[in-house]
């Protein structure tokens, strides 16, 4: 016992200057420093004041409208759209930061096209699409036409005739069809010419600095850092140009998965340089990440899909971590424990983030977590393609193939991609259920940290530990995670949906913290295939368990949250279904 006490002693004199040495902690600075920047840019010396004025102007034409007829009303809908146009992102600063934080794009036969455009090329495309748009345009307008014809008939009869209003009504919604699909066909009309190569440079040079002085603040030697951090950053360039690919898009295999295929392909054939190895800092980059990902997980969205939501998301998935925990310890025999509870966690819980957490609250292996990484980032491919395919042929429900997907696919953003096959009321029940899921990313970690000192550690040992070496396992970057979430409910609820939407989601969120959060999170994925040795990793896959763990593990998750969704979003809770 005196033993432990001593232990716990010296992480009480350490915990002071652990907050600017340790990298759970220099992952919340560096978040909650970009986030301030963001909050500061939208809000202070931002358009919220302007937006508000311009939203509370079209809130005043909508409630007009909606006194004056019982169907909402061209110039509602007008209103609507004036309000839909208030982004955040297309102010100066959105504009700035989507400029130097942009991705490579999309292209079909030419890698290049990702990276740069000439004027030649943007007007051919700009041609080549404008027939279609001038098509649309014409349907829109003749639908506008007609909607107006049927309108003012409606109101030539004070809005009592009932089929004069549902006629009006129908009119209504197929302007509204033709206009979205003028408005799409447009966006084709508006390419630019583009050359990403010197913002790329900036954004290299801009996170190597940011990551770098972190990596100084831990003691550890900055200019090898940054010497290496061109190459772990050029492979994450390279993954986002191969995701961006129409193939490999059309089959969801995106930067994630080959950041980590290039990565490797490197290290175990010419072998990664040994200068480059200090720059591989995985975890710091996903934390710093994670941190940044809290924006997006907000109270008031996850009310909106309700108890169903809740039910699917947080009691399914600590049911499957321990099923499936239990099934890798009892039937077969994993010799390695925390393997097995990362595999379980990264299965169930929400892939890459959930693993990192776990990994970090038991100590796992480097290896053991780039192996729960890449199964996990395989087997999401292959469900990103294969579940909406299945959900299509037997006819199941948009909402209850959403919240299945939702709850099981591992990545967020293929969650919302595979949502998306099926329809926007699917994506949006899929990226909730996720985001909702999301947040037991910290529970996870607390419960498998208490776990591990508690049990399996102190039966391994014989020793038992206080409440000071659990804190000191939690992985502190969670709590970055969970108050920048609690901060951005606050903030938008505060604002409103209209504001919100304008100013946090379109502006803050989609205008910053996200454009650096996808970066992080493709640098942690380069740095895992790059310091990755398939040599290290063989001996974890002898008989082949972690796959069989996976695989049924996943197994039990997809019947479990089938089960779990079909009850309580159609026998339970079906008025709420109703209104989705």
């Amino acid at each position: 016992m005196a033993q432990d006490s001593n232990v716990v002693i010296d992480h009480g004199k350490s915990q002071w200057s652990d907050l600017w040495k340790k990298e759970d902690y220099l992952a919340i600075w560096l978040g909650f420093i970009i986030i301030a920047v963001c909050i500061l840019a939208y809000t202070s010396f931002g358009p919220k004041d302007e937006f508000a004025a311009k939203i509370q102007a079209a809130n005043e034409i909508q409630a007009a409208e909606a006194a004056k007829a019982p169907f909402k009303t061209i110039a509602w809908y007008k209103a609507q759209d004036d309000k839909g146009k208030l982004r955040g992102s297309s102010t100066p600063f959105g504009k700035f930061a989507a400029h130097w934080t942009k991705k490579p794009g999309a292209w079909t036969s030419n890698p290049l096209d990702a990276l740069m455009q000439s004027e030649e090329q943007a007007k051919a495309k700009n041609e080549k699409a404008m027939p279609k748009y001038e098509e649309a345009k014409g349907k829109a307008e003749a639908a506008l036409t007609a909607a107006v014809a049927a309108e003012e008939a409606a109101a030539g009869a004070m809005f009592k005739d009932t089929a004069l209003n549902e006629d009006a009504s129908a009119k209504i919604k197929a302007w509204r069809d033709a206009n979205k699909a003028a408005g799409d066909a447009k966006k084709k009309t508006e390419n630019k010419a583009f050359n990403l190569i010197p913002s790329l440079i900036g954004l290299c040079v801009f996170l190597a600095l940011a990551f770098g002085v972190g990596i100084a603040m831990m003691g550890k030697n900055m200019m090898e850092f940054v010497q290496g951090f061109t190459m772990v950053f050029l492979v994450a360039v390279l993954a986002y140009v191969l995701g961006g690919q129409a193939i490999s898009k059309q089959y969801g295999f995106g930067a994630e998965a080959w950041g980590v295929v290039l990565g490797m392909l490197i290290a175990n054939t010419v072998g990664t340089p040994k200068w480059v190895l200090p720059s591989c800092q995985v975890e710091f980059f996903i934390k710093t990440g994670l941190v940044l990902l809290g924006a997006e997980v907000l109270f008031n969205k996850i009310v909106a899909i309700g108890i169903p939501g809740i039910f699917v998301a947080w009691v399914v998935t600590p049911i499957v971590i321990v099923v499936t925990y239990a099934f890798g310890q009892t039937i077969l025999k994993m010799p390695s424990r925390t393997l097995n509870i990362v595999i379980s966690a990264d299965m169930s819980v929400c892939g890459t983030s959930a693993a990192i957490a776990t990994a970090a609250a038991c100590r796992a292996k480097k290896e053991e977590l780039t192996l729960s990484i890449g199964l996990s980032l395989v087997f999401t491919a292959i469900m990103m393609i294969a579940m909406p395919a299945f959900i299509k042929a037997v006819g199941m429900p948009e909402v209850l193939g959403g919240a299945w997907m939702g709850g099981t696919i591992d990545s967020t953003g293929a969650v919302a991609a595979a949502g998306a096959f099926l329809g926007q009321k699917a994506m949006y029940v899929a990226a909730t259920i996720k985001m909702i899921q999301n947040v037991m990313i910290g529970v996870t970690a607390f419960c498998v940290a208490l776990y591990w000192v508690t049990k399996v550690e102190a039966t391994e040992t014989g020793h038992t530990v206080g409440a000071g070496e659990i804190w000191h396992r939690f992985p502190k970057f969670v709590l970055g995670f969970i108050a920048a979430s609690i901060m951005f409910s606050i903030l938008d609820q505060g604002m409103g949906k209209d504001l919100g939407d304008a100013v946090m989601e379109h502006g803050i969120v989609r205008g910053g913290t996200r454009l650096l959060r996808d970066w992080f999170f493709a640098l942690s994925f380069a740095a895992i295939g790059l310091s990755t040795n398939f040599r290290e990793l063989a001996k974890y896959f002898k008989g082949g368990k972690p796959v069989i763990l996976y695989v049924c593990g996943q197994s039990f998750n997809l019947a479990l949250t089938l089960a779990m969704a079909y009850v309580m979003f159609y026998v339970v809770f079906p008025e709420i279904t109703a209104k989705i």
